[in-house]
């Protein structure tokens, strides 16, 4: 069983003109060196192995806030790095005090989810130019969420560099990263080339998109962060100290790279997608990721890609047959929610067997599912009470440019409160949408209110209070939190949200009177004739 890694997949569409800024810096030179070095490429491959200056620089500065996961596999080059940090910040007063600041915010910055500080910061790195200014390539408004949490770091992180001499010590150890991407440029080509043969793809490049692997020894070796920005597909990862056995996580590099040869596929499918969109309500109590359960071709893909993982195991138990290894990873999906896991794991036997390619046969492959047979499969399944920490999160932006809310607002006004959870679950788990995350939560609460759910409805409510902008949207999610505080009997808690919706700012007289209303007296729901 190998240890947990936690990679991060986030779908996310970009304006026409916002363009997400590579750090390629070194690409001539690693091709120059693969030239004059004699290493072979087996073929060209579709992937390509990069090191970052950007990266690196706010990679260092998080271990030298005491980032130490990984520490005991990572390579050498990551203790030597933190020693020459040290001893910069101990000699230097003006080292001290910015890495101190930088320290104190990224502790203030701590995501509540455990695991998530460094992804966060990996996120932004991938949107920053170079140093010393490291000036972001697009505007905050369409950062993916987590970037846009610490976008603030890049001030502190520019005075860091230039007083820690950040650059110095980059220089001086860019050789060792020049060198590990020679390493292991051929595990790489190999595993992409390995799936291209397997899914009988041609080995060129799609016109205009990327699959770029950043290697960053500072990071922790068992952690992957994988990004997808526009048609373009990143990955960071660490290489691991020579007694580690899996010294690349080659395995995550493949998952996120058939992501990159299938979603594009998803597109082209709507139409046989939404046919089999109903067998989303067989899911709803899997332990997946929202965006599974509300998007028909996350759910499709992901459960393609575990088919392919399956078919493709090798060695995997050692005392037993592969076919045994390879059921068992197909159920183990299946009971994590990706219910399609085993149709598509059955399809793929007579592909294997076709010369069809997977891009042409992708939608022979959904045009063949019985909707009423895998609905009745699903319905068997005994989900498990939590997903791997290795599931994929993902985020797509609606194909459609009609406010979301403005109809789920009418959904819920006409008693459809699924369809109203549904569309407001898309505004949230799209980081690009234009749309106030805080009004998508404040109709949630509602729904769930309607639906009985007080639990979840007071979740939703405090979740809206630290997301809204609009002063309505706050002083009414305050002005619910108090009702259903008194209701709790907490009446002390429920005067501080209604006191709270008077100070929100909204102007309007049904605000006004609600609130006041609250602070006279304990809410009383009305009892049903």
């Amino acid at each position: 069983m190998t240890p947990p890694v936690f990679l991060t997949y986030t779908r996310i569409s970009r304006k026409s003109g916002g363009i997400l800024k590579v750090k390629a810096q070194f690409s001539f030179v690693i091709l120059l060196l693969f030239a004059v070095s004699g290493v072979s490429f087996p073929q060209a491959t579709k992937a390509q192995l990069e090191v970052s200056e950007t990266i690196f620089s706010l990679a260092a500065a998080l271990n030298s806030c005491g980032y130490d996961s990984g520490l005991e596999s990572s390579l050498p080059l990551r203790h030597a790095v933190r020693a020459e940090l040290q001893k910069a910040v101990a000699s230097s007063p003006e080292a001290a005090t910015a890495l101190n600041t930088l320290c104190e915010f990224r502790r203030e910055h701590a995501p509540a989810e455990a695991g998530r500080d460094t992804s966060q910061y990996v996120s932004l790195a991938l949107d920053l130019g170079e140093p010393p200014t490291f000036k972001p390539a697009l505007l905050e408004a369409d950062l993916p969420p987590d970037a846009a949490q610490v976008l603030g770091v890049v001030p502190l992180l520019q005075k860091f560099y230039k007083a820690a001499g950040l650059h110095t010590i980059w220089q001086k150890h860019q050789a060792e990263y020049e060198g590990a991407v020679r390493q292991f440029h051929d595990p790489v080509a190999n595993v992409i080339t390995e799936t291209d043969l397997y899914l009988k793809l041609p080995f060129s490049n799609p016109g205009g998109t990327r699959f770029v692997v950043y290697l960053e020894p500072m990071l922790a070796p068992g952690q992957v962060n994988s990004r997808n920005y526009a048609e373009n597909y990143y990955l960071v990862v660490s290489p691991a100290k020579e007694t580690v056995p899996e010294r690349l996580r080659l395995q995550e590099i493949r998952h996120t790279y058939l992501h990159y040869v299938l979603d594009p596929l998803a597109l082209k499918h709507t139409r046989s997608l939404k046919k089999i969109e109903p067998l989303l309500n067989s899911i709803q109590s899997a332990p997946l990721e929202l965006s599974y359960k509300y998007d028909i071709s996350l759910l499709v893909n992901e459960c393609l890609i575990r088919a392919i993982e399956a078919r493709t195991l090798t060695g995997a138990n050692p005392t037993g047959s592969n076919e045994k290894a390879r059921l068992a990873y197909v159920q183990h999906s299946v009971e994590e929610g990706f219910v399609l896991t085993r149709y598509f794991y059955e399809a793929l036997g007579p592909f294997e067997k076709a010369s069809t390619g997977l891009k042409d046969a992708y939608g022979d492959l959904l045009y063949n599912i019985s909707l009423d047979r895998e609905k009745k499969r699903a319905s068997e399944v005994e989900f498990a009470s939590q997903a791997a920490p290795e599931v994929v999160r993902a985020s797509k932006q609606p194909a459609h440019e009609e406010k979301l809310l403005d109809t789920a607002e009418q959904r819920l006004a006409g008693g459809d409160t699924a369809g109203a959870q549904k569309l407001a679950l898309q505004v949230i788990n799209n980081p690009k949408t234009d749309e106030d995350p805080g009004r998508a939560l404040f109709i949630l609460a509602r729904s769930a209110t309607l639906s009985g759910d007080m639990e979840g409805a007071q979740n939703y409510f405090d979740k809206a209070i630290h997301s809204a902008h609009d002063p309505r949207t706050l002083a009414w999610s305050h002005i619910y939190l108090g009702r259903i505080l008194d209701i709790q009997e907490n009446r002390d808690a429920a005067l501080e949200h209604y006191r709270a919706a008077l100070a929100a700012g909204d102007p309007t007289p049904d605000t006004k009177t609600a609130a006041e209303k609250g602070l006279a007296a304990p809410y009383q729901p009305r009892r049903p004739r």
